[in-house]
């Protein structure tokens, strides 16, 4: 399962059961981090996910960002929610990613306005799973 740590939102997708192909599954509204660590916590127990990703963006030197620090601390809060094992995956540019494949897919502009988090928590997945076709 990946997770896209928005402000609003938090994305979630997961793996096809060959762990090669990313689907999007749905978003969380932001609550609180312990509320939404245990959201995620609780929706990877129910879908029998064996990892967890979390896209953290990263500044030009390799650094985690302000929204990279923010994924860290929810990924702390995570942990603290689950035994599964919890790894951070470089999200830079997941989110212009997936609004360029709704536009590659012909979505209306009206329709493209609605939350992409899901799409963007796909992404990343996708990037891990192409990264590591051995897991």
């Amino acid at each position: 399962m990946a997770v896209d740590h928005g402000v609003k939102n938090i994305g979630l997708a997961i793996s096809d059961e060959s762990g090669t192909i990313a689907n999007p599954l749905y978003s969380i509204p932001h609550t609180s981090r312990i509320v939404d660590a245990a959201q995620v916590a609780e929706r990877a127990s129910a879908h029998d996910v064996q990892l967890i990703i979390i896209g953290q963006s990263i500044d030009d030197d390799g650094n985690p960002n302000q929204a990279g620090r923010s994924a860290n601390k929810f990924a702390d809060a995570l942990r603290q929610q689950t035994n599964l094992p919890v790894e951070m995956w470089d999200e830079s540019f997941s989110t212009q990613d997936a609004r360029s494949a709704r536009i590659a897919m012909g979505v209306t502009r009206k329709k493209r306005a609605g939350h992409i988090d899901e799409l963007a928590a796909t992404v990343i997945l996708q990037s891990y799973l192409d990264a590591h076709p051995e897991k």
